[in-house]
């Protein structure tokens, strides 16, 4: 009997997961295998595939999402990502010090390792994968409906640029601590920082994106994350119940707030919404994208001591790492919002 830990799954439905799981070629096997229409274990609700608000509207109020020069004076920086990190919870940076060739080899390699030949790519597909592993739609025996994209995980350090994200990561957490008021070293040990994770996204072409989406609508639960994305589009952030379309800039990387950040800061910063839409074109989309979170799973958070006082008390209850991350892979990505999880 289902106790409610897990979702009901009909006996259809879930021998159509495990045909798709079995081929372990993801939805780019699909692709490859000539589909005109996408099996319905992808189809999404109509409701969660609006726009939210008219494309035009959003596409004007794209420049909305900040763009910060790191180059810049450091007083004016803490007040533009304290600022872009209250508001949406997202802002890209330029001149962040990593080299935009170093970028686009990135893009490369992940867009490469997609596009290997079926029978590469098999040995290294599973579920609950450390160190290197492929997979579609980590929550796809969760889910109400599988996304149209894939995935490649690293959970260790084995790319060139693992050294170049972790200091542009302390960076910006000396940068969001100040803005907290805070000492910039206050948020920077592996408490915070200490584990980092990169999956490469692969969205393929989809002969029907007005059925599915690329990721459906969620907040990051960790503490950071940084994202480097090719030309193609489709990320969209949430603001004020509209979906804004955060058009690509070569060279630039996206950074958002996670839910344990928004936690810790008591909701000075805000966990940004966002999802991506199914790729209509030919050409495959790609983005790579590295977590920071915190490296003692044991360890108890909570609000900082230092933002809370009698006319703002703590806004969530203490919980340790390895809980909360449980908890996310125990659940579909759209119902995970760990700050409503663990909101007092």
């Amino acid at each position: 009997m289902n106790d409610g830990s897990e979702p009901l799954i009909n006996n259809e439905r879930r021998k159509e997961l495990d045909e798709f799981d079995s081929t372990k070629l993801g939805v780019k096997g699909l692709v490859d295998s000539g589909i005109t229409r996408i099996p319905r274990i992808f189809h999404h609700p109509p409701e969660s595939l609006r726009a939210g608000s008219d494309q035009t509207e959003a596409n004007n109020q794209t420049e909305l999402i900040p763009v910060i020069d790191l180059s810049g004076p450091d007083l004016d920086l803490v007040d533009r990502v304290r600022e872009a990190s209250a508001k949406f919870g997202f802002f890209q940076v330029v001149n962040h010090g990593l080299p935009v060739s170093l970028l686009d080899r990135l893009i490369a390699a992940v867009k490469g390792f997609h596009e290997l030949p079926a029978a590469e790519k098999r040995r290294l597909y599973r579920r609950g994968s450390s160190g290197v592993g492929f997979n579609s739609n980590f929550d796809l025996f969760w889910s109400k409906a599988a996304s149209w994209r894939d995935t490649l995980e690293i959970r260790q350090e084995v790319l060139e640029w693992d050294k170049e994200v972790k200091q542009l990561g302390e960076r910006l957490m000396g940068l969001l601590s100040q803005g907290l008021g805070l000492s910039t070293d206050r948020l920077k040990d592996a408490a915070y920082l200490g584990r980092r994770t990169m999956v490469g996204h692969y969205y393929p072409y989809c002969p029907e994106p007005n059925k599915t989406m690329g990721i459906s609508s969620h907040t990051d639960p960790g503490v950071l994350t940084v994202l480097l994305q090719d030309q193609m589009g489709g990320l969209q952030v949430k603001h004020q119940g509209k979906w804004l379309d955060l058009r690509p800039l070569h060279g630039a990387l996206v950074v958002n707030i996670g839910d344990m950040l928004q936690m810790i800061s008591n909701d000075e910063y805000t966990s940004g919404e966002h999802r991506v839409l199914a790729n209509p074109s030919s050409n495959a989309r790609t983005s790579i994208a590295v977590f920071f979170s915190s490296g003692l799973n044991e360890n108890w958070y909570g609000p900082l001591p230092e933002l809370v006082s009698p006319e703002k008390p703590a806004l969530y209850r203490q919980f340790k790492f390895s809980d909360l991350f449980t908890r996310f892979l125990s659940k579909e990505i759209e119902a995970n919002t760990m700050t409503n999880f663990f909101r007092l």
